[in-house]
């Protein structure tokens, strides 16, 4: 799957395209194909001030986003496949400016359906 990231902490030059494997969702995981993300100021002051952890090659950044439930974990009881989706995910995984982006099901709200995807990655942070 395609992803943004950046090795080396820095401006906007330090951001570069990644190709990863597609995660597999954990127990209480969703596997969200990811149709929209907002930028939220915590993605610019990380990506300026903090290289990757310790043995990471780069940090995939992205907190808000809205998409559609491709695959879910063994345990998840509030959504399935198709479901569209939006939330802000956690700062201990990935981010969520990737095609694909997992995020446990207990921080995941229903799309509000008139609302776009790029209106509903907005929501998070209002």
């Amino acid at each position: 799957m395609k992803a943004v990231g950046y090795r080396t902490k820095g401006g906007l030059e330090v951001l570069t395209d990644i190709e990863l494997p597609t995660p597999e969702p954990g127990p209480r995981d969703l596997l969200v194909a990811v149709k929209a993300v907002s930028v939220n100021p915590v993605d610019v002051k990380r990506r300026r001030w903090e290289n990757p952890d310790e043995g990471e090659d780069h940090r995939i950044l992205g907190y808000d986003a809205a998409g559609i439930v491709e695959a879910v974990g063994s345990e998840v009881t509030l959504f399935k496949p198709g479901d569209e989706v939006f939330y802000a995910g956690a700062m201990d995984r990935p981010g969520t400016n990737s095609e694909f982006h997992l995020v446990d099901e207990r921080i995941v709200g229903p799309k509000p359906g008139p609302l776009s995807f790029a209106e509903a990655a907005a929501l998070p942070l209002r």
